[in-house]
């Protein structure tokens, strides 16, 4: 075929006609060689249990189950776990499937080989997202089963059987195992976290009781209480400050008060001395004499010391009775008595004393007591600090001890569930069959693949021949070689001859006739 050539279908269909015998061959070839190389292979029988997954039988809202691994990822641990020496050899001994001159070794690197483990996904959605998981169709109600597939295959089929038998049982033991296992190391794990966790609680309770007892009303809680006391103190100081001020003006007043009272007495005990009162009356007569020489009697000023004189005579001859009566009785008057007023004032002016003495204790107690309160408010920032942060390691591990608490319970809730097996199961569901066809090597398999790699083999050598070819046989190809227009083209000249006639003028052409399927072989001439 030329190169650089547009192909169409007719082309396609020109190449299959050509190359057919090409294409043939090796698809009558290729099945009949597959079906008897399958001969050759040794047969392997493949015995299948079937396990079914019961899930825990009280609800995960009342119980939250310990283990939460994937299921896949569980089902990959236990298949490693059953098919490590320890588990493998002890039933293979048990079985007796070693037959006289097999390698024990060998036969367990054969059952790793050949043992698979699939788990089933029931759900449209598990199925798409788990590639080369097996997939389960659910028939109208039925509901989702979760398990798993142990095949094992082996030459033999009654060996496969007992196997594949034993592979399950191993598996179904090794999850009771593994879970008791896992289950009783969560248990002991959050025991272990939950007596930490208690200390470090009790020794964090016993910081912040040393804190609340050396900062005993400064803590934060007690700010509030230390603000109305200071408010309360505040009020008591200026109360006493205005009692003690009250109390010294009072004093002072009823000091004067006695001062005055005490200066009246004693001008009244002046009042009656006979000699003061000789003296005032010769000072009067004197300046009655002296006003009589100036005014007449009738003046105002003489009738006002007349008066006078005689007021003070009246008084001096009453002293003097009184002093001629107490010498005759032999008494004595009394001289320099207080009067009850005199007495009054001065036992007010004691009680005030006292009232200012208490006012003046009571002024620096309250002070006293004012100074504390201001230095506990002043220091509450700082000491709220330390506290918030006690408090807050404290909650911190308290919430942890009970979170580490509510799971160790849960933890030991599941394990009971375990010991009395009502945790998640695992249930044979289909045992292990005894295999009756052959699952390798599937004759129709190996047939139909090797007609299909037949057929890719024709093709793929009629296309290499077709596209190898460097015949020109059409005149597309003459114009693509030659890179020159055609003149004429000449068909190919058979044995048989043809005749048409050329019009209505009865003039004939003869043409030649060429053989069948050679409608692409034109000989060309430029």
């Amino acid at each position: 075929m030329a190169q650089s050539q547009e192909i169409n279908m007719d082309d396609y269909l020109a190449m299959v006609r050509r190359r057919l015998k090409v294409i043939l061959v090796p698809l009558v070839v290729a099945p009949l060689t597959g079906f008897l190389i399958s001969y050759a292979f040794p047969p392997k029988y493949t015995s299948e249990a079937m396990i079914l997954v019961e899930g825990q039988k009280l609800p995960s809202s009342f119980v939250a189950p310990v283990i939460t691994a994937d299921f896949t990822e569980r089902i990959a641990t236990l298949q490693q776990q059953i098919l490590s020496a320890s588990r493998l050899r002890p039933a293979i001994q048990t079985l007796g499937v070693l037959k006289p001159g097999d390698d024990e070794g060998k036969l367990l690197e054969n059952i790793r080989a050949n043992v698979q483990v699939t788990p089933i996904v029931t759900s449209i959605e598990a199925a798409s997202s788990a590639p080369g998981v097996r997939k389960r169709t659910l028939g109208p109600g039925d509901e989702p089963i979760p398990g798993f597939n142990m095949d094992y295959s082996d030459s033999d089929p009654l060996r496969a059987q007992k196997i594949c038998g034993a592979l399950t049982s191993l598996m179904l033991d090794e999850n009771l195992r593994s879970r008791a296992e896992i289950v009783k190391g969560t248990t002991d794990f959050f025991q272990r976290q939950v007596d930490d966790a208690k200390r470090a609680l009790d020794e964090q309770d016993a910081k912040l009781a040393a804190f609340k007892k050396q900062y005993l009303g400064q803590l934060p809680g007690d700010a509030d209480s230390n603000l109305r006391m200071l408010a309360s103190l505040n009020s008591q100081l200026d109360a006493t400050t205005q009692t003690l001020s009250r109390a010294q003006q009072d004093k002072s007043y009823a000091e004067s008060m006695l001062a005055q009272q005490v200066a009246a007495l004693k001008a009244s005990q002046l009042a009656t001395n006979p000699q003061t009162l000789e003296q005032q009356l010769s000072v009067l007569q004197a300046q009655l004499i002296q006003l009589q020489s100036r005014y007449t009697d009738d003046h105002p000023d003489v009738i006002k010391t007349k008066a006078d004189i005689a007021k003070v005579q009246a008084r001096l001859d009453e002293v003097n009775k009184q002093v001629s009566s107490v010498t005759e009785t032999g008494s004595t008057a009394p001289t320099g008595e207080e009067t009850p007023e005199i007495k009054q004032l001065r036992l007010q002016i004691h009680q005030y004393k006292e009232v200012i003495e208490q006012s003046t204790s009571d002024q620096k107690r309250l002070q006293a007591q004012i100074n504390v309160y201001q230095a506990r408010t002043a220091m509450s920032p700082a000491i709220e600090e330390q506290y918030r942060e006690l408090t807050r390691d404290y909650d911190t591990l308290q919430n942890t001890y009970r979170d580490l608490l509510a799971k160790k319970g849960s933890a030991e809730v599941a394990k009971g569930m375990e010991e009395e097996q009502q945790g998640e199961q695992m249930i044979i569901l289909s045992p292990a069959g005894l295999a009756k066809d052959p699952s390798f090597p599937v004759r129709p398999i190996l047939a139909a693949g090797g007609a299909a790699a037949g057929l890719g083999l024709g093709v793929l050598l009629a296309m290499w021949l077709e596209f190898s070819d460097r015949c020109i046989r059409t005149e597309k190809d003459v114009a693509i070689a030659m890179d020159l227009p055609m003149l004429i083209s000449v068909p190919w000249i058979g044995p048989d001859e043809v005749e048409s006639s050329n019009g209505s003028n009865g003039n004939k052409r003869r043409f030649w006739g060429r053989p069948p399927g050679a409608k692409d072989r034109e000989k060309v001439e430029v």
